[in-house]
């Protein structure tokens, strides 16, 4: 398929999932407004209408809560039940700082909207309405960044955590699993709930009951302190300062910086954070027997020691000097080279490897477009084309889909890739990377 009919075809998607001034995801399966999502959601609506980009960041924003929390849902329309946890399920209105419409959830997901922003920005320098959007979005990220920085970092050490997988965007990838397993449920007490998500996708694909018991648990745990995160901090069996969620938000930090430089804003107390996140991140963060950076669980005291996707988006935000990139790199060629399409999400090679589960192995195609940049701003060339001709492969032969089976061999036999159809982010990836080329 030319790169032409490609690039067509994802501007339908985006055309198709377009609600009255946001995008979702796609039709069922996620029916409201995901915050890391519409970030990258973003990136395609820049090539088709500045307009909508801009729109879709700001219905986004319209959901921020006074304490800065950009929450991961956002529930624009109260009359759609095919999806749970439901806005009542999740009752915000406990913080006084929730706002009552829209609704949303209690927690975040990964910070990506500073780079996102400049991103527009960069590639938009003379347009104005960008120009003014860039001035009264560029404080409402750094109050997000400041509620992180404030309720997700109790020992002040500029490395924030999550106490929920979702957070992470990465929702039942292996990392969490021995957190979760710490949580021992008793009988009656969870409330009934009746998921919606296996109804409408292969429920070989999607996370286990036992998972989703689990995240209901924390949820509810987030509920009972209001979703602040101070007080969640010292009971959560989950607390764990992940390597990719702290990287997006150094990444982040950066752009945000050059974007206040641009604008003539004060960067001082954002430039203060990310001096304090790079020095604890290459600190704390680098396994050198892995030869990849970690995430650690502040509930045990240690690293989370799996080679994962997390551990590679380091390279987007500049963070390993050039003796950790190089071994990055190597392990992604050397993924490239035993037959696998870049870049699974968890170790092929770990027992708990699943190449068609969610995060527990498949190819996600936004990742890609941040492993992609990564690898070249460090001269990686030959590797980033591969991760771009690899995207543009899966994308071509199996349809926009959520996510994507890693292994050629097994890959051979499908006709389609996993999870949710007609895929926001899978299009917007697509369309910026096809921009790239």
């Amino acid at each position: 398929m030319p790169l032409d009919n490609l690039l067509s075809q994802a501007h339908k998607v985006l055309e198709t999932n377009w609600r009255d001034g946001f995008t979702i995801p796609t039709d069922k399966l996620y029916p409201f407004q995901w915050n890391w999502d519409s970030g990258f959601i973003c990136l395609g609506h820049q090539f088709m209408d500045i307009g909508k980009a801009i729109q879709e960041m700001n219905s986004l924003f319209s959901g921020q809560w006074e304490n800065g929390l950009l929450p991961h849902i956002i529930f624009h329309s109260e009359n759609e039940k095919t999806y749970f946890p439901n806005f009542d399920f999740w009752e915000t209105e406990v913080n006084p700082g929730a706002p009552t419409k829209p609704k949303s959830s209690g927690i975040t997901q990964p910070p990506v909207h500073g780079f996102i922003l400049e991103n527009l920005l960069r590639n938009n320098p003379q347009n104005e309405e960008i120009l003014a959007f860039a001035n009264y979005m560029f404080d409402k990220i750094l109050n997000y960044h400041r509620f992180l920085y404030t309720y997700r970092d109790p020992f002040s050490e500029g490395l924030m955590y999550i106490f929920h997988p979702w957070e992470s965007g990465r929702d039942n990838s292996p990392l969490w699993d021995e957190s979760l397993n710490r949580i021992h449920i008793k009988e009656g007490e969870l409330p009934q709930y009746h998921r919606r998500d296996t109804y409408l996708a292969d429920p070989a694909e999607r996370p286990t009951s036992a998972q989703y018991d689990r995240y209901v648990y924390l949820l509810l745990l987030g509920k009972k302190y209001q979703y602040d995160g101070l007080e969640i901090a010292e009971e959560s069996p989950l607390l764990i300062q992940d390597d990719m969620m702290n990287a997006i938000l150094i990444k982040a930090n950066e752009a945000l910086i050059k974007v206040g430089k641009q604008l003539r804003k004060d960067t001082a107390e954002i430039e203060e954070w990310q001096s304090q996140s790079l020095y604890s991140f290459r600190e704390k963060l680098w396994n050198e027997e892995l030869g990849m950076f970690t995430s650690y669980d502040l509930r045990s005291g240690e690293q989370i020691k799996h080679k994962e996707i997390g551990g590679i988006i380091p390279v987007f935000a500049g963070i390993p000097d050039s003796q950790q990139a190089e071994k990055i790199n190597q392990y992604l060629s050397e993924l490239h080279d035993r037959g696998y399409y870049l870049t699974p999400s968890f170790d092929v090679d770990s027992q708990l490897f699943d190449s068609k589960r969610y995060w527990r192995g498949p190819v996600w195609p936004h990742m890609n477009w941040m492993i992609f940049h990564g690898l070249n701003d460090y001269g990686f060339k030959d590797t980033a084309a591969i991760v771009k001709s690899d995207t543009f492969e899966i994308v071509e032969k199996f349809g926009f889909f959520e996510y994507y089976e890693p292994d050629k061999a097994l890959a051979a036999k499908l006709v389609r890739g996993y999870g949710g159809g007609l895929f926001s982010w899978t299009a917007s990836s697509i369309i910026d990377l096809i921009h790239s080329s």
